[in-house]
């Protein structure tokens, strides 16, 4: 749920406050959809994050950089090569669109100061970042050609033209009583569409507001509404926009019932239900970054790709199972051919060669003395088409161990593939990635080599203290798994996975010792929760000591054997969950 634009206009006179004046110190790319700017001010350093995620396109500080790839991209280094060094001159919106301009003072060859610009279009999925000097585009994170757009074209070397004006009043500049009469005037429309067609930067969010505050239903039509309405809705104008320059204000995130954003706005939000969650920050930048984190909107490179792969070998690994099973539920019938065939071998005496289609004799094998009718191809003896029939038998028969193994086989791929992909859910990072794409290049599912570049930190479990100060261990991926499960764990240490479900290694750090009772639910609840089965109920949970693990030869990554081991059947409960998810961000 991103920010409108009547959102933008605080968070600009936010940053104008924080970033002007900074230098770029450095740039970096962690993703293709944001940057990250460091900043250096008088006793401070700063984080701008720009992001042109969809699902939410921001500017605003960040307290820590994600991880970013060996090799930057190419635009970074663009970024780097024009504005490295280069000092915030100004930043400032375009109207009340989702449009930021981001200006720059530049050193230039001969000691000479020229200006560029960063333009920031957080318009959904047609945001952008683009660089520009004297009007003219230098690069830009996405390049818009002629095919993509006749409108307008974004590529290196052309002009900058903003995206088309909207015919709209400014609440900042226009009189509210103005803005009203000309809403109140739209009498085919419903209120929020109405305050929509005619105030510049306003999105859903800030329409309903407006009408609540005006005490109006967002859906009435406006031709229902009379004068006192009208004076409300001004009145509800006047409020947003005394809001919108109001050091008091707080901006805040709206959170359903089950966690989920339903809204962000740079000024509180009254119109939702008590059923709602409404979290208030006293900056901007504070509320976009925990809106990024409730998104889920920062990926780290290509694991939207490697989530794509996994998704298509999963269904192709799933048709072939539903092909083989039809396959040995076809070869079943193997028997008929073989009781047709004895039947000939028993009746071969009494007939003649090639004189019927069909016989129809006595089944030697119904004990009711039921016929059986047996087709005969006349091409053949009846010595030939009984050894045709056993031949068939004999084929079917075979096959039949031949598919069940290579059912067996893609129920094997299944589970392991299921393993990568509950991997890909909890990996956060470049290493994890890392990690990944080295098992999928090893296992024969990505067809790449691995190229060498800047060595990748390892990748680290994730690391939870029980209630009585005990550790436990989390795995993120299979290669993590086998490394926590045979290398950093302890032999007496305690070992959890949930009871054939895909999931991550769990230890407990008990070196002998009997783990509590609350500590071993615990981790058995960390076990469901990063598996495939998270959020379901009564899930088996095994456990035993890793002394009593074992890694069978030329097993897949992350699958192992274990015996002398207990089960719980475990239904996570969200009071011991959430202080445990807390200590990740830690």
């Amino acid at each position: 749920m991103s920010l409108d634009g009547l959102s933008m206009y605080p968070l600009v006179q936010e940053l104008q406050g924080a970033i002007t004046g900074g230098r770029i110190d450095k740039i970096n790319q962690p993703n293709k959809q944001s940057i990250i700017i460091s900043l250096r001010q008088p006793g401070k350093n700063l984080l701008l994050h720009i992001s042109i995620n969809p699902q939410n396109p921001a500017v605003h500080i960040i307290e820590k950089a994600p991880d970013n790839p060996p090799e930057p991209p190419m635009f970074c280094m663009v970024l780097r090569k024009h504005i490295e060094t280069a000092r915030i001159a100004d930043i400032t919106q375009h109207g009340l669109d989702r449009i930021i301009t981001i200006t720059m003072d530049v050193m230039a060859a001969g000691g000479q100061i020229v200006s560029k610009a960063l333009v920031i279009e957080l318009i959904g999925k047609y945001s952008n970042i683009i660089l520009v000097q004297d009007n003219i585009i230098i690069d830009a994170l996405r390049k818009v050609g002629t095919n993509s757009s006749r409108i307008r074209t974004v590529l290196p070397g052309g002009q900058y033209i903003l995206p088309p004006a909207q015919d709209k009043l400014n609440i900042l500049r226009d009189s509210t009583e103005h803005i009203a009469s000309t809403i109140y005037s739209k009498k085919e429309l419903k209120l929020s569409k109405a305050v929509l067609d005619t105030c510049l930067g306003f999105g859903p969010v800030s329409a309903r507001e407006a009408a609540f505050g005006a005490g109006i239903a967002a859906n009435l039509p406006v031709e229902d509404m009379d004068d006192a309405d009208c004076a409300s809705l001004k009145s509800s104008l006047d409020e947003l926009k005394n809001a919108l320059s109001s050091s008091e204000n707080k901006s805040c995130i709206v959170l359903d019932k089950n966690k989920k954003l339903l809204a962000t706005a740079a000024f509180t939000l009254h119109y939702f239900t008590d059923n709602n969650t409404v979290l208030t920050f006293d900056s901007i930048s504070e509320m976009l970054a925990k809106a990024s984190e409730l998104s889920g909107s920062y990926q780290p490179p290509d694991r939207e790709k490697f989530t794509k792969l996994i998704k298509n070998e999963l269904s192709r690994a799933q048709n072939k199972v539903t092909k083989l099973e039809k396959d040995i539920a076809d070869s079943d019938n193997a028997e008929e051919y073989r009781i047709k065939a004895d039947n000939l071998m028993t009746y071969q005496y009494q007939l003649q060669d090639r004189a019927d289609e069909s016989i129809t004799v006595d089944n030697i094998y119904s004990e009711n003395g039921e016929s059986i009718t047996i087709s005969l191809d006349q091409r053949l003896s009846i010595s030939q088409n009984i050894q045709a029939y056993y031949k068939k038998y004999d084929k079917l028969k075979r096959g039949k161990a031949l598919l069940e193994e290579q059912l067996t086989k893609c129920h094997e791929d299944i589970k392991y593939l299921s393993s990568i992909e509950a991997s890909l859910k909890a990996s956060s990072t470049i290493a994890e990635i890392s990690d990944i794409k080295s098992e999928l290049i090893a296992g024969g599912i990505l067809h790449e080599s691995m190229r060498k570049h800047a060595a990748v930190k390892q990748s680290q479990p994730f690391k939870f203290t029980a209630p009585d100060g005990t550790q436990i261990l989390v795995g993120k991926n299979n290669y993590q798994n086998d490394r926590l499960t045979f290398k950093i764990s302890n032999p007496d240490d305690m070992w959890l996975h949930t009871q054939e479900i895909p999931g991550s290694h769990v230890i407990i750090r008990c070196q002998g010792e009997e783990p509590s009772e609350n500590t071993l639910l615990t981790a058995a609840c960390l076990a469901v929760h990063f598996s495939q089965a998270a959020g379901s109920s009564k899930v088996p949970v095994d456990y035993t000591r890793c002394k009593f693990i074992k890694k069978p030869s030329g097993a897949k990554p992350g699958f192992v054997v274990f015996t002398r081991h207990n089960t719980l059947y475990v239904t996570p409960d969200e009071e011991i969950m959430q202080p445990l998810l807390k200590q990740i961000n830690i």
